[in-house]
């Protein structure tokens, strides 16, 4: 990497690995991942499913442990980070989930304000913070219920509510929309964008959905099978793929945009 990148890069991941080991036999599923992404930038990370695209989300916060490499966030080397320097620095890294992770017997407000109820943050704080969240995130009318009666845009709101009630400097999105309709992921995706341009964070997009890419970033990387095979500009990759991954999500995305609907469905 050349040293102006190091400077103006956010996130920096340098030669990154990690295996898993089922059945006593090694599994690969990250080798030498390199990386830089900008401060207040949403960055797409893209791949099939077995990329290897949540084992890295994991490993930047260490909620997985890789096995080599450096992850730098904010100039910070977070595989160099004690348990009690860890658990401090997480909270500059929200992350938000594909399956809500919401806690079914909490109110709402609960489930937002619970990374700051563990902390034994006072009541009045909590009480702000989770106001000032929802307002952002348009629950706040919703915060006395429970998330069985939300919509699934409703829940990952809460989500991305709970993700960012610590003012994190980092939001790490993993599949966020993939367990949405069309309509509630561009929502959620126009949230997004929202969160970037009025707060500054720094989002990385990890996604097998290159329409959620197109749509919300500038730059992005595929991966294949544990490594980055192309980064760039997402219209260049969208343009003129040059790899084989590339070019599949290219192409599934042409077809889609020539697909005439009614009533919802293709015809």
């Amino acid at each position: 990497m050349q040293s102006d990148q190091k400077e103006s890069a956010y996130i920096q991941i340098e030669q990154l690995n990690k295996s898993f080991y089922p059945d006593g036999q090694e599994l690969k599923v990250l080798k030498g991942i390199d990386l830089n992404v900008r401060k207040g930038e949403i960055f797409g990370i893209i791949g099939f499913s077995g990329a290897g695209k949540s084992t890295l989300a994991r490993c930047i916060n260490r909620l997985e442990e890789p096995d080599s490499g450096r992850i730098y966030v904010g100039g910070v080397d977070i595989l160099s980070l004690d348990k009690k320097e860890l658990l401090k620095e997480r909270k500059r890294i929200g992350m938000i989930f594909q399956t809500f992770n919401l806690f079914e017997s909490m109110t709402v407000f609960d489930n937002i304000a619970y990374p700051l109820a563990i902390e034994h943050v006072k009541k009045s704080e909590i009480r702000k913070r989770v106001l000032e969240v929802a307002e952002l995130v348009g629950l706040t009318d919703k915060l006395k219920i429970y998330p069985g009666r939300l919509s699934g845009g409703q829940k990952q709101r809460v989500g991305i509510a709970r993700a960012l009630v610590n003012h994190p400097d980092v939001l790490l999105s993993d599949e966020a929309t993939s367990a949405l309709d069309p309509q509630t992921t561009l929502q959620i995706l126009d949230l997004l964008k929202e969160i970037n341009q009025k707060s500054g964070i720094t989002i990385l997009m990890i996604t097998h959905e290159l329409d959620a890419i197109k749509y919300s970033c500038t730059r992005m990387a595929v991966l294949e099978d544990g490594r980055f095979i192309e980064q760039g500009l997402v219209s260049d990759i969208f343009n003129n793929p040059r790899s084989k991954t590339g070019e599949l999500f290219a192409t599934v995305m042409r077809e889609f945009a020539q697909t005439e609907f009614r009533d919802g469905e293709a015809i």
